[in-house]
């Protein structure tokens, strides 16, 4: 079974969210929407547009979607079989939080690591 396919998005807490949207926006150049974050395009080694996307996003500390992590910070991983690998997960004693329940953005479930941070796994919808 493979685990982890890539990165599916990155998403940190921020004091002052708006302020923090504006660095990265006037400093590094990234696209930030109203929405608080960004997507990137995936594409192949010849800059073809392929499919899927990478989502940044800086959210107010405190945010709902953290906890019970403890870090400022989350990554979402794409998986291939999120049920098979939260199975696999719970047999090898992880500490697996409740999977959402299935959205048009695919299906998500969580884990927390052994340093307590909150790790989101997606698996994206079928095409």
């Amino acid at each position: 079974m493979k685990r982890v396919t890539g990165i599916g998005g990155i998403f940190f807490k921020a004091k002052d969210p708006v302020a923090l949207r504006a660095w990265y926006q006037r400093h590094l150049g990234i696209d930030v929407q109203e929405w608080g974050g960004a997507m990137f395009p995936w594409t192949d080694e010849h800059g073809n547009a392929t499919k899927g996307m990478t989502v940044w996003s800086i959210g107010a500390d405190g945010g709902e979607q953290f906890p019970p992590g403890a870090s400022p910070f989350m990554i979402n991983y794409r998986v291939e079989n999120l049920d098979e690998l939260l199975g696999t997960l719970r047999e090898e004693g992880c500490n697996v939080l409740e999977k959402a329940p299935d959205s048009g953005y695919g299906q998500f479930g969580w884990v927390i690591d052994p340093e307590g941070n909150k790790v989101e796994l997606w698996q994206p919808p079928e095409e």
